[in-house]
Parts: C-alpha cells; sequence; structure tokens
C-alpha cells in the first residue's frame, strides 16, 4: 500500500479529531492541509507516516502545537456553535483537551498518546482527568436520546443521568423525536443515524437544528456516512459499539463548547 493510501485511510478520522481540537472545521482542515504539504515537502517525515495513525497523529500534533495560539486569534467571522466553540476553546488548556481527545474520541491508549504528544503516559492520565474536571463544571441540561436500539438506549439514559443531566425524552424514529421535541426542547441531542422505521437520525437532528441550534452527538456504527468532506460535518462523532467514557468525554465537550441553555 502507498503511503497516499495508508493517510487516506486515516484522514476522515484525523479531520475530525483537528476539527474538536480547534473547535471550527475550516481551522482543523487547515492544519491537517499543513500537515499533508508538510509530509510531501519533506521525505523523511513523508516515510515515518508509513507507521500507521500514531505518526500521523504526532506529525499533526508538531503542527499544531506550533502555531494554536496564531489560529485562535484569527477572526474568520464564523457565527453560530463554531464561534461558541472559538469562545470556549481559550478557556480550557490546550494540552489537557489533546489528551482528554486523543484518549477518549480517537481511542488512543495513554501510552500512543503520550507518543503523539511526547509526554510520560502518567502524565497524559493526569490531563485527562484535569480536563474532564474542568468541563464537567458546566451546569446541567436536559437530553434527547434518538436511538432506535433499546438496550442502547437505556445505556445511554443511565449514564446521561450518572452526570447529572435529564432525559427530556428518547425516540427510535423522526417522527418520536418531532414528537418530544414538539413538547420540550433539548438542551443537547445524542443521535444514532439509522432509526427503527428507516428515517434517518441526520434528518431528525436537522428538524431539531431548524428551531434553534443545540449541541448534538452522533453515535453510530455507519461513520463514514457523516464523515465524507462533501458537507459540514459532525464535530461529535462516536463509532459503536461505544466505551462509556468516550461518551461521557463528547457530553461534557458538547456542553462546554456550546449552548447549555434548553432551545426555545
Amino acid at each position: 500500500m502507498t503511503i497516499g493510501a495508508e493517510v487516506a485511510a486515516h484522514l476522515p478520522f484525523l479531520r475530525r479529531y483537528a476539527r474538536a481540537l480547534t473547535g471550527s472545521q475550516s481551522t482543523g482542515d487547515t492544519f491537517v492541509k499543513a500537515t499533508l504539504e508538510a509530509a510531501i515537502a519533506d521525505e523523511e517525515l513523508a516515510s515515518s507516516l508509513r507507521e500507521g495513525r500514531v505518526a500521523l497523529y504526532k506529525a499533526f500534533t508538531k503542527m499544531w502545537s506550533s502555531a494554536y495560539m496564531e489560529v485562535a486569534e484569527q477572526n474568520d467571522d464564523v457565527q453560530g456553535h463554531e464561534a461558541a466553540a472559538q469562545t470556549q476553546l481559550k478557556r480550557i488548556t490546550p494540552v489537557n483537551r489533546q489528551a482528554l481527545l486523543l484518549t477518549t474520541v480517537e481511542n488512543f491508549s495513554s501510552a500512543e498518546a503520550g507518543e503523539i504528544m511526547d509526554v510520560s503516559e502518567d502524565d497524559v492520565d493526569s490531563l485527562v482527568r484535569e480536563a474532564i474536571e474542568e468541563i464537567e463544571r458546566e451546569t446541567t441540561t436536559n437530553v434527547l436520546i434518538i436511538e432506535d436500539e433499546p438496550l442502547i438506549s437505556m445505556q445511554l439514559e443511565d449514564l446521561v443521568r450518572s452526570l447529572g443531566h435529564d432525559i427530556c425524552g428518547t425516540a427510535a424514529t423522526r417522527t418520536q423525536a418531532q414528537e418530544v421535541v414538539a413538547k420540550e426542547r433539548p438542551g443537547l441531542v445524542l443521535a444514532d443515524i439509522q432509526l427503527a422505521d428507516g428515517s434517518s437520525g441526520i434528518d431528525a437532528v436537522e428538524d431539531i437544528l431548524e428551531i434553534a441550534p443545540v449541541p448534538v452527538i452522533f453515535i453510530t456504527a455507519y461513520p463514514e456516512r457523516l464523515l465524507t468532506g462533501d458537507r459540514p460535518e459532525p464535530t461529535y462523532l462516536i463509532t459503536k459499539p461505544f466505551e462509556e467514557n468516550t461518551v461521557r468525554a463528547a457530553i461534557s465537550q458538547a456542553l462546554f463548547f456550546g449552548s447549555n441553555k434548553p432551545l426555545g
């Protein structure tokens, strides 16, 4: 397999990580592009990318670490969720956020994350704990769960309540989601893509977002349907089967970077 093919296989997930790290899809993609351009210009760097996903994220990290403060001060005229994210990102230590994303959303081990960040495994664990504590100081909200598998829905309900949030409703179809939102609008949505009656969780979420902005976390066995690059992609996308710590971290970050208030 060529270097290009190897990198391409990991690229959608690196873009997801860059987007969550920077709080902006456009800014994240800029750093990913810069990393790839650096690899094209440097044969040694390009060769190192054959070592796999860790090497790619390590190369990206060096690029981001050298320039993130400058980018954070830029004004891209972003609005809504991205603007809120960029404002909130300035309040949390960058290395804490990086350690949290690498070990939860990206599913690297603490040792792998340490290699990527050039810190020890113990340091990564400490940074993750600090990040979660910092993020969970945010106020609680009410959550809508759009999920057609009853056991998974119940698991998510228990997890959400364990974090101190309320459940405003659960839905197994787009229509049920519309019914819940008509009665009480959520401050956070957890959504599957493929629903019980063949309807789309993406469409259900778009119905909600037409009313007002709300943080959304997609939890799906089909992440490739959202990581196409053809349209704006979700910042928070978790692949099934999921680890509860991954969902917990995503919930905390979504509320921290977005609006905590119920819609309406």
